[in-house]
Parts: structure tokens; sequence; C-alpha cells
């Protein structure tokens, strides 16, 4: 086996920093979260995913976090450890805000940290909709209550394609490939890594992404209508009022214009609006702007 075809293994074993642990959906599902310890006198950080992501996807932040706050990252039905839908039209926002609310009630958790990324925005503003107390603070990253159609056009194109690869070198330039414009700065390394984080190996021996491909269903507009309905979500947004928040969004994001981000910040008190250079739909929250970004939200939380 070549080096370039060789998987990305760590010649010294790294030591599990969270405790894997489950959930029970209302619908039966096993639904999977990572938790990284932290002190109990603190809300505790809830990193909710993109779309095809999952728990992996936080894992330098939470590493970084971990000992400091207590971090709680989800996988999403249908997605890495967490048990696939048995009637895909449960892949929706809503049913996602309702999983959330049921690991609350089991962590017994009455304030919380929400970190939501593209989805897992969507998610957070669901949840402050519905009891906005809980929130003690929040950081929304390229996703807001205007969403840009071109970029959610891009997003339709590749989820749900279902594309395997033979090696992790493969993997990682697949990636690459489809990804590049959002991160122009990554080396191989870095591509490596992501495909470590959103991809497994299958069943067969090929590398498969880790999520169900029936997520892209709910993606697919109604019969007849050339855009899936768009829905007011600013009242949900404006919801997260009166709390610290930090709203980030990637210089070349197609997902958030500047323009909304720029409203954004004018319409919630006391946000913090961050650009992050050089990177598309989404920061991945290690970039050092982000992460100053989030060390200044924290510093606000009492």
């Amino acid at each position: 086996m070549t080096a370039a075809n060789a998987p990305l293994v760590s010649a010294t074993p790294v030591p599990q920093t969270w405790t894997d642990r489950f959930w029970t959906s209302r619908d039966g599902l096993k639904l999977h979260f990572r938790d990284y310890g932290g002190p109990a006198n603190k809300p505790p950080l809830l990193c909710l995913p993109g779309l095809t992501r999952n728990a992996r996807d936080f894992a330098a932040l939470a590493e970084r976090l971990a000992g400091t706050w207590r971090v709680i990252c989800p996988d999403l039905r249908g997605r890495g450890d967490s048990d696939y839908a048995k009637d895909p039209a449960t892949y929706n926002p809503l049913q996602y805000a309702d999983d959330i609310e049921l690991l609350l009630e089991q962590e017994q958790i009455e304030r919380f940290v929400p970190f939501g990324t593209s989805l897992g925005g969507l998610i957070t503003m669901l949840l402050a909709a519905n009891r906005p107390e809980r929130i003690a603070g929040v950081l929304l990253n390229d996703v807001g209550p205007e969403l840009d159609p071109a970029g959610l056009a891009r997003i339709r194109e590749y989820v749900g394609q279902g594309r395997s690869f033979p090696t992790w070198m493969h993997a990682a330039r697949g990636i690459e490939e489809s990804q590049t414009k959002a991160y122009p700065r990554y080396s191989t390394a870095d591509w490596l890594g992501m495909a470590k984080r959103v991809m497994v190996l299958g069943a067969g021996g090929r590398i498969v992404f880790d999520y169900d491909m029936k997520i892209a269903d709910a993606l697919v507009p109604p019969a007849g209508a050339e855009a899936a309905p768009q829905f007011d979500m600013w009242p949900l947004f404006l919801a997260l009022g009166g709390r610290p928040a930090a709203l980030l969004r990637g210089a070349q994001s197609d997902v958030l214009s500047a323009d909304a981000h720029a409203r954004m910040a004018q319409r919630l008190a006391g946000a913090e609006a961050v650009t992050v250079p050089e990177v598309g739909h989404a920061p991945m929250l290690d970039e050092p702007e982000a992460a100053t970004a989030v060390d200044r939200l924290l510093a606000r939380i009492a």
C-alpha cells in the first residue's frame, strides 16, 4: 500500500476525551451524542451540526473547551451513530428540534448555549421560539432567517448522491473538488481530516458519507413547484434577543449573504457580527477569527 492510499491513522492512539451516550426519540430511534465533561455550574454548550454533518464536526472546538465547559455534540437522526429514520419525512427541522428537546429533558438541562451551524442554526431558532428563557447565549454559524437560494440550490445538487471512494486519499480529493471554494486555504491534511469527519468505512470496504441518503428527500420541492415554499423565519430569529449572541458568516458564503448578516446584527440588540475571511459555507469554528469570537461570547455568559 502506498502512502497516498494509506488510511489516515495516527501512529499513537489519541485518548478519547468524550463519553458516547444515547437518547431515544418519540418514534423509537436510538440517537447518539458525544458528551465532553465540564463544570455543572455553567450552562452546557449544545453543538448542532449542518445538514450532512455530525458530532465529529465540532471535535476541535469541543476538545479546546472541554473541562472549562460541558460540550454536548449530538448526531441528528440519520447521521453518524444515530439510527436512520423509518420514515424519511421525519428528516425536517421541526422533528430535529423535537428530538433535541427530548435530549435536553433526559439530561435535565434548564439553560444551555446553542452553537448552530447551518441546519443546526435553524434548529436553534426553533428551540428559542419554543422556550427562549432557556437560551443563555447563542452562536449562529453561517445561517440566519434569510437563506440565499443560490446556496440552497448548490446544496441540493450534492446531498444524497451516494458517492463512495476506494481510499481515504481518494475521499479527501473528492471533497476537495466540491468544497475547495469554501475552504481555499485547506491543505491535503485538512481535506483528509474533513473526510474522516464526514465519512466512514462502509460495509463494502469503500469510504462512504456518514448519513442516510434519504435526508435529501426533504430538499425536493413539491410537485409542480420550482422551489420549496419559504417561511418567515425572522420571528424565530428575534426570539434570540436579549442574550449574548455571536453571528458568524464565512466571507465567501453563498448561503448567508453579507446584507442579511448585517441586518441580523442590526435587529438583534447586543449581537456581535463576525465575518471569517477566506471561508465559505460554513466556518469550522477553529479559524482564528471564529475561535476568538467564541471566546468573547463565552466570556459574556453568566
